[in-house]
Parts: structure tokens; C-alpha cells; sequence
């Protein structure tokens, strides 16, 4: 199946209601509790996929799976609480950070401390609001004393990352910091070199730029992420 065809299908998918398919293992094969036994055949069978609703209920699945994490050693290392996403699951743009911070991991929401306020500042200045936007992070657990994620904590969260991306499907994901853009990027390069391009990622262009809690310790390099931003709504507008 070529790309046409595949839009093509994608696109007859929707319109029959389709809003998403679920990658959790327990959907890619026969339950034998469920299904009866058939008998052997020649011809390769196709795991059931689950259908949802809608992008909301999507999500919602994808945080269920997530349930009160054990998976790295995050969560007997401080964390209250997990810190899934917020926002608009039919988002055009969406944001993604770092990891949780204090006021994060009290409120269970990303992004409401100082460099939160700042982030919403950030997205009020290209005409849009928080409502209208997808927020989330790398990890969803807050590291003690706000340190960087270390490397087995980024490797055990971001699938769940990656299905947030997929579920959402935005036009333009903007990569704050960092820790955001080498993980979405695969790349070890610094924010520094990375910033001031455009990227293709997972059908959406992806622009890394400054996190907003690195403006707040370096004010000058908000006049570098306002262009980062333009380029931003020059995406959203086409």
C-alpha cells in the first residue's frame, strides 16, 4: 500500500467514525479466555484492534495503562503523584517538556508553576490559549530536587509519550529544551544547535526552542524562542 492509499484508507477510517487505534499488547492477540480456539490455518490471522471513540477516550486509555507507575525508580524516590497531560486532544500544536516539577507533582497537571506561567504567556503571544494547546512531558514523574531525568527513567516513560504524540496527531509539536528535543529527535545534540530548525516527526513538524524555566534564569534568549514561536504560527496558518 502506497502513501495515497494509505490516506485514502485513513480517511474513509474517520469517516466511519474511526478515531484511533490502541497499541496495548492485550489488543494484539486471541485471548483464549475470550475467544474460542480455532483451528490451525495456512493463512496469517490479524489481531483484533480496539476502536475508540473518540482522541479523549484514547488518551484516556493510554493513562490508564500508565495506573499508579512502578516501572522505574522514580516512584520510591518522592514523586506524589503522576503528571499525565493537559489540554485540547485534537490539538494542532502541542507542547512537550522535561519532567514535573514541584507545583506539578502537587497538582497533577504540567506546567502551572513560574515556567508554566511563562509557557501560557508563550502561547497567548501567537494568538492561541492554554485550552487550545497539548501540554505533557517526557516523564511523568518528578525527579527529587527537580534533577535532570537520567537516562533509564527517559527509556521506561517515553513510549507513553509516543502515544500521546500519535493519539493527538498535532500539526507542529514544539520540543522545550533539551531533554525533549533529544528524545523526540534521537540525538545527543544540545538545544543550542538543534533550535532554528524544522523538523519532520511522526507526520508533524517539530521545532525545539529554549524551556521556559531556562528564560526565566536567561531573559535574553526570549527575543531567540518569540522567533522560534513566529515560525510556529507561520506552521499553524498553512
Amino acid at each position: 500500500m502506497d502513501r495515497d492509499q494509505l490516506i485514502e484508507h485513513l480517511t474513509f477510517a474517520r469517516e466511519l467514525g474511526v478515531a484511533g487505534v490502541s497499541r496495548d499488547p492485550a489488543w494484539r492477540q486471541r485471548r483464549a479466555d475470550i475467544l474460542p480456539p480455532t483451528a490451525p490455518s495456512a493463512e496469517p490471522t490479524q489481531a483484533p484492534v480496539r476502536v475508540f471513540a473518540d482522541r479523549r477516550e484514547a488518551l484516556s486509555a493510554v493513562r490508564d495503562e500508565i495506573g499508579d507507575c512502578t516501572r522505574c525508580k522514580l516512584h520510591r524516590l518522592g514523586r506524589k503523584q503522576i503528571v499525565f497531560g493537559v489540554g485540547n486532544p485534537e490539538a494542532d500544536l502541542m507542547f512537550v517538556g522535561e519532567a514535573p516539577g514541584a507545583d506539578e507533582d502537587v497538582q497533577g497537571i504540567p506546567f502551572v508553576g513560574r515556567a508554566g506561567q511563562l509557557l501560557t504567556k508563550i502561547i497567548e503571544a501567537i494568538g492561541l490559549t492554554r485550552d487550545q494547546v497539548y501540554i505533557a512531558n517526557v516523564i511523568k514523574c518528578r525527579p527529587p530536587q527537580n534533577r535532570n531525568p537520567e537516562p533509564d527513567e527517559v527509556d521506561t516513560c517515553e513510549p507513553f509519550l509516543f502515544r500521546q504524540v500519535d493519539v493527538i496527531n498535532p500539526k507542529v509539536i514544539v520540543a522545550l529544551g533539551t531533554f525533549a528535543a533529544r528524545t523526540l529527535l534521537r540525538t545527543l545534540d544540545p538545544i543550542s544547535r538543534l533550535r532554528g530548525r524544522v523538523y519532520d516527526y511522526r507526520g508533524a513538524k517539530l521545532i525545539p526552542t529554549f524551556h521556559p524555566a531556562y528564560l526565566l534564569r536567561n531573559p535574553g534568549s526570549k527575543r531567540e524562542v518569540w522567533e522560534d514561536m513566529k515560525v510556529v504560527r507561520s506552521l499553524l496558518q498553512t
